[in-house]
């Protein structure tokens, strides 16, 4: 008998009996005068002062389908984790999520990166001993090369199961990650200084390659994540963040350790290749956990539930995209938003701005390196971290602080930003080298902090069973978002060099 009892007579007599609970569980304890206890009749009796006793239902008492309690369709294992719901230890699945994070990132910031390993090395005139055009344009190419095939699969991957599920395309995204890495490490101990051309475009292929995989990649990731609580959106994006920094600094590091360009190239690819490989390896350990199958059965659930609701109506198997796109579509603006006023500052503006004061306490020699690369990452990686403890302003709200986030752009180039070879017409309003300090470190902060947020509440906007695809378009808006960022910060130059007040 489930529920709870309070002071109440069940008979007339004599005798009585009086149900107390003590620290042991439930007992039936004789009334004092009561020397056989009657089973005609007692008395249910709680001491006043004390808590109603309650009693708590079996596996019968949980309400569920009939099939259910006679566990048709359900294993031991799944009623145990309904009945036990277990809690993330160690916080290991959230880990795990930074990893994917920073592996969903490593293709494009490992490029980037090796600018001087492309540039002032392999195409570099010193070591092919001709003048190329490939060095001077090298990043543009390359920002083509990995952004339009990233942006065009991401969007596919929400409408096309390119391979099939997400385990799928997550594992074979992966693999192919990895033999484009192993092709480079190759093309880094091969001697190319007498094809430049050659190595040029092997290099261009190999991005496109790279970053259509990738695509694939990181869209499914977030189409994974979505089948998790909030926080665990927020830790991908923590990833992403970290990913920057994790890059840099592993640059630095064989820079330092290595004697010449290639043997830094070759370390420095190679820690790409165990990343990816950690992600590859971590991916197939998820199913292991018990919290990640507990939030994989509640999914599921869901998806059952809907089928038995649907039963009967035509295509029951079809995804509503549209109706989920307008559902999700303000986190998507959100997401977008963030991420287009980041990318048109960092790193094309930022790192074309040159110390203002010569006193200044970082020399000129690491100013770029400081304040935009390193301050950035540290400060985006802070917001994210943060956005994983609270959540403030609210899913209605938040298009609000992401829109004023425009404001960064006449802020940073009201700073000393001068790109090489433009003569700069545009005054400089902020001399102070402490006040752009603080305007970017605001920029970063805000730019981790909103974007993880964007993320977070983009799945929460529609129903469980579609948080998947919800997923999947954030992670579209935020490589879209990009692509345009890069696209605009081309512009900056042409505004200062033509704009005057």
């Amino acid at each position: 008998m489930a529920g709870s009892y309070t002071k109440k007579e069940f008979g007339v007599g004599s005798e009585e009996q009086t149900l107390l609970k003590d620290s042991n569980g439930t007992r039936i304890v004789p009334a004092k005068g009561c020397i056989k206890p009657s089973y005609k009749t007692f008395r249910v009796h709680i001491p006043t002062g004390t808590e109603p006793v309650r009693l708590s239902p079996g596996w019968e008492g949980t309400g569920r389908p009939d099939d259910e309690l006679n566990f048709k369709g359900i294993t031991m294992d799944q009623a145990d984790l309904e009945l036990n719901p277990p809690r993330d230890r160690l916080n290991i699945v959230f880990l795990i999520m930074v990893l994917h994070g920073i592996g969903a990132l490593m293709p494009w910031n490992m490029f980037i990166t090796a600018k001087k390993y492309f540039v002032d090395y392999k195409l570099s005139k010193d070591y092919t001993g001709i003048e190329t055009d490939f060095d001077k344009n090298f990043l543009s190419y390359l920002a083509f090369a990995a952004q339009i095939p990233n942006l065009l699969f991401n969007w596919l991957n929400i409408f096309i199961q390119f391979g099939g599920n997400l385990t799928t395309r997550i594992v074979w995204g992966i693999f192919i990650q990895v033999l484009i890495f192993v092709c480079t490490v190759i093309l880094a101990m091969t001697d190319s200084s007498g094809w430049p051309g050659v190595f040029f475009w092997i290099t261009m292929v190999s991005v496109v390659i790279l970053n259509t995989a990738n695509g694939i990649y990181q869209n499914s990731v977030f189409g994974m994540v979505a089948k998790l609580p909030t926080k665990y959106t927020g830790a991908i994006i923590l990833g992403t963040n970290l990913s920057g920094t994790f890059t840099a600094v592993i640059n630095f590091i064989a820079d330092y350790m290595s004697p010449n360009a290639r043997t830094a190239a070759i370390y420095y690819f190679i820690t790409a290749l165990f990343v990816l490989l950690a992600c590859f390896d971590t991916y197939f350990a998820l199913p292991i956990n018990r919290f990640y199958r507990y939030c994989e059965l509640l999914h599921q659930k869901g998806l059952n539930k809907r089928q038995l609701e649907n039963k009967g109506k035509a295509n029951p198997d079809s995804v509503p995209y549209w109706k989920i796109f307008t559902q999700c579509f303000p986190q998507c603006f959100n997401i977008f938003f963030v991420f287009f006023v980041t990318l048109s500052l960092f790193p094309s503006v930022q790192s074309d701005i040159q110390r203002s004061d010569p006193n200044f306490i970082v020399s000129p020699n690491y100013y770029t390196s400081i304040m935009c690369f390193l301050t950035f990452n540290i400060t985006a990686l802070i917001g994210s971290s943060i956005a994983s403890m609270g959540q403030w302003p609210s899913k209605k709200y938040l298009v609000i602080p992401v829109v004023l986030r425009v404001l960064f752009i006449p802020l940073f180039l009201m700073c000393n930003y001068r790109p090489k070879g433009l003569t700069r017409l545009l005054p400089v309003y902020i001399h102070n080298d402490w006040v752009y300090f603080v305007i970017a470190v605001t920029m970063g902060v805000s730019s981790g902090y909103y974007s993880s947020l964007a993320m977070m509440y983009c799945p929460r906007m529609v129903d469980p069973d579609y948080a998947s695809t919800a997923g999947m378009f954030g992670a579209a808006s935020l490589i879209t978002g990009i692509f345009t960022g890069i696209l605009f910060g081309t512009v900056m130059p042409s505004i200062i060099e033509n704009l005057s007040f």
